[in-house]
């Protein structure tokens, strides 16, 4: 039997192990995956994807382990992907927020995974959007994607979640902060997380303030005050993150999301495959890698390799107007 075939039956039984494994593939950009999926193709639905984001020591670790009990209280089965920096040598990802959840350890309905950057900026591995899919084909209803909260990490899990929840705090600047990083833009629902702490209605009156100064959208994000730690404000997150679900679906964004997303995602397999094509060809033509070398540019190798493919560096609309 091939590995995929036995990994699907694993799924299909309901074993964790097969989900971790089929996971790890995944990260390692194994072609067996996309057999597993196509054997899975009767159980593939997307989950609903909570992606949470915000500079670090806004709390996010401790809210998303709010949120998995909260939505564990109503029955609901939860996997988590935590976004953590790589090690430059080792790829290994860092562990911090599996230590910080082992309270569900021993839930069967709770998946906890930790997965690496892969070499972008404190940003959300492309391996991710498979290991959503997989977690759906496997039964959880949600899944909580938290990221390092640097770099473009906030723009990429924007591009992931069907709800984005920017946490900030008060007293550290997040209001200048958010306004530099553009996130206005992305946050559909804006958590004012250690709501207890002295200046938490300043940062809610800047966030109105800046939502007021903005365009105006057909959905306006909400504000949330909370207190992770002790669990204050989780229902008032939970039914502004269903406002915004609703909202999403009644309008039709639902829809044109995720088909961005399969977009996004067909062109990003297209460009990871033709990298690899590429690497291969100047790997096999000395000839070819002499001449970058000679050139100092990359663009007539490059133009080289995609000829002898039948394409070209110089987009369609601009051979014609040549």
């Amino acid at each position: 039997m091939a590995p995929e075939r036995d990994l699907a039956a694993e799924f299909r039984a309901g074993n964790v192990r097969g989900l971790a494994r089929a996971i790890t593939l995944v990260e390692q950009r194994d072609p067996s995956v996309r057999h597993l999926l196509e054997s899975l193709a009767d159980r593939i639905r997307r989950p609903y994807v909570l992606g949470f984001t915000g500079a670090p020591g806004t709390g996010k670790s401790t809210l998303v382990d709010g949120v998995v009990r909260l939505l564990r209280g109503w029955d609901l089965s939860v996997a988590v992907i935590a976004v953590d920096p790589n090690s430059p040598y080792s790829g290994g990802a860092i562990l911090g927020d599996r230590i910080r959840m082992q309270r569900h350890a021993l839930d069967p309905r709770v998946f906890i995974r930790s997965m690496g950057a892969r070499g972008h900026l404190g940003g959300v591995s492309v391996a991710s959007r498979e290991a959503i899919r997989l977690m759906g084909a496997f039964g959880f209803d949600f899944v909580l994607l938290e990221t390092v909260g640097v770099g473009q990490s906030e723009l990429e899990v924007a591009a992931i979640a069907d709800t984005t929840l920017v946490v900030l705090t008060p007293g550290l600047g997040d209001g200048v902060q958010m306004i530099k990083a553009g996130i206005m833009e992305i946050a559909d629902v804006f958590v004012v997380n250690k709501a207890d702490l002295p200046g938490a209605q300043r940062t809610v009156q800047e966030i109105r303030n800046m939502l007021n100064m903005g365009p105006k959208q057909a959905w306006r994000p909400q504000i949330v005050q909370t207190v992770a730690s002790s669990g204050d404000g989780l229902d008032d997150l939970y039914e502004a993150v269903d406002r915004h679900r609703t909202h999403q679906e009644a309008s039709g964004e639902a829809r044109a999301q995720e088909e961005a997303r399969l977009k996004d995602e067909a062109a990003d397999l297209v460009a990871e495959w033709a990298r690899g094509e590429a690497r291969r060809l100047l790997d096999s033509d000395p000839p070819l890698a002499r001449r970058l070398l000679e050139d100092r540019t990359p663009y007539a190798a490059a133009e080289e390799m995609l000829r002898q493919r039948g394409g070209s560096l110089v987009p369609e609309a601009a051979r014609a107007e040549g």
